[in-house]
């Protein structure tokens, strides 16, 4: 047995083991881990950990401060714990690694560990050509087309759709025939950031932060500040047509991935963290990393969700866009992962399907090809495709949902999203329940 990882829910006595493969692929890694604790007894099971592994002292970091998360998770002696999440972000040595297993294995408060990620924006790993390599969501039909056929792009792209009063996304979940607005909820996104200047968001973002070293919140991709945009742009927007689902939701802007379009597991438990304690009700992930056929959702990331969702909130991720399995963390089953259509509502043909396992299936779709939305300024508005712009329209529906249902859980909004989503032809592996509808 390696010890590379674990899960102490595999089995009495059985630690699942992630597929080496995967571990040792270029880049997929930071050399950190997570460690998932039992809430109540972190601080032990960190305690046990220092002793018996030698591990370095963690520091406790709480939603709300922000600045600290990221000079903890920078620091090159401390290791940091979310109190709040049950996880802790921890740098281990490799020689320190057996000594972390076996002493996380005899400590019952300590319930999972692995290795933290790298995530992107989105990962396409090219198969055919059997290229490795980080493709971004938002890459331009032009680069769809190189990688796909005319034929099959052309059944994506459909029909015409008139966009003179509403993109054709809005159209398609019904957004325009809404009489909700998401007015009092708060939607995280978290992503590249934001451009807090935009004449059409300036008033919607109700809070920033930044969990990305030597980066502030101001969007330096434009990737974040496109799926906001869907999330909650305004009903009469500067120029062009509407193109937010919510456009009186408040925003929370946590840059958890780099102008580059690159972050960590761990930037991303500071940005939930901080959404929680900024009264999220739903989180939008636009990012993911690839997984292998056959490989299992993250135990650590899959828990963490449970947590979030009965604190209150949905968390809704992009199922990825490099057509294999769904990547992490949408691959976990209480994580929503969001499939693309396009203009025909057929599955864009570099969505994600889903795989036979335990979680890793697609749960819902939304458009995601040809998606105009907000951009960076001078730009102000640009037209992408992904799954990265198709979850953003779910989370404006959820948005939706908890407006007109403001006591209801969050088990009880992903039923309500769920049941009335639009039944498609295509399997549910491709498109989930179908395309999602606005209440």
């Amino acid at each position: 047995m390696t010890n590379e990882s674990f899960d102490r829910r595999a089995g009495d006595g059985q630690f699942g083991l992630y597929d080496q493969s995967v571990l040792k692929r270029e880049n997929a890694y930071t050399g950190k881990y997570l460690v998932l604790l039992e809430c109540e007894e972190g601080e032990h099971g960190m305690q046990v950990l220092r002793s018996q592994a030698g591990i370095a002292n963690a520091e406790p970091v709480r939603g709300a401060e922000a600045e600290n998360a990221v000079r903890v998770l920078e620091a090159p002696d401390v290791n940091a714990l979310f109190p709040e999440l049950g996880v802790a972000v921890i740098d281990v040595a490799p020689d320190q690694r057996e000594a972390l297993v076996t002493a996380a294995q005899a400590e019952p408060s300590v319930i999972a560990a692995e290795p933290e990620r790298l995530v992107y924006i989105s990962t396409i790993t090219d198969r055919t050509r059997e290229v490795k390599g980080y493709y971004p969501t938002y890459r331009s039909d032009e680069d769809v087309l190189e990688r796909h056929t005319t034929a099959a792009m052309a059944v994506s792209l459909g029909p015409a759709w008139d966009e003179t009063g509403h993109t054709w996304g809005l159209q398609a979940v019904r957004a325009n025939h809404s009489q909700l607005t998401g007015q009092g909820v708060r939607v995280a996104v978290l992503d590249t950031g934001v451009d807090t200047e935009h004449p059409d968001l300036s008033a919607r973002v109700a809070g920033t932060a930044s969990f990305v070293p030597g980066q502030s919140a101001q969007d330096g991709n434009g990737h974040g500040t496109h799926c906001i945009g869907t999330v909650a742009g305004p009903a009469q927007p500067t120029h062009g047509p509407r193109y937010g689902v919510a456009p009186e939701a408040q925003i929370l802007a946590g840059k958890v991935l780099s102008n580059q379009g690159s972050g960590s597991d761990g930037q991303i438990l500071a940005g939930i963290a901080w959404a929680l304690s900024q009264g999220a009700k739903v989180i939008s992930m636009s990012l993911g990393a690839p997984v292998s056929p056959g490989q299992l959702f993250s135990p650590v990331f899959e828990s963490l969700a449970k947590r979030v969702v009965t604190a209150g909130t949905l968390i809704v991720a992009a199922a990825g866009n490099d057509g294999g399995p769904v990547n992490h963390p949408a691959n976990c089953p209480s994580v929503l992962a969001v499939a693309a259509l396009g203009r025909a509502l057929d599955v864009a043909p570099f969505s994600c399907r889903g795989q036979g396992l335990i979680g890793a299936e697609v749960n819902i779709a939304a458009p995601g090809v040809e998606v105009r939305s907000a951009w960076p300024m001078p730009q102000l508005y640009n037209t992408i495709s992904g799954t990265s712009m198709a979850t953003p329209h779910i989370a404006g529906i959820v948005a939706l949902l908890a407006q007109g249902a403001p006591d209801a859980t969050a088990t009880e909004l992903k039923k309500r999203l769920l049941s009335g989503a639009y039944r498609l032809a295509q399997p549910p592996a491709s498109v989930g329940a179908g395309l999602g509808q606005t209440p």
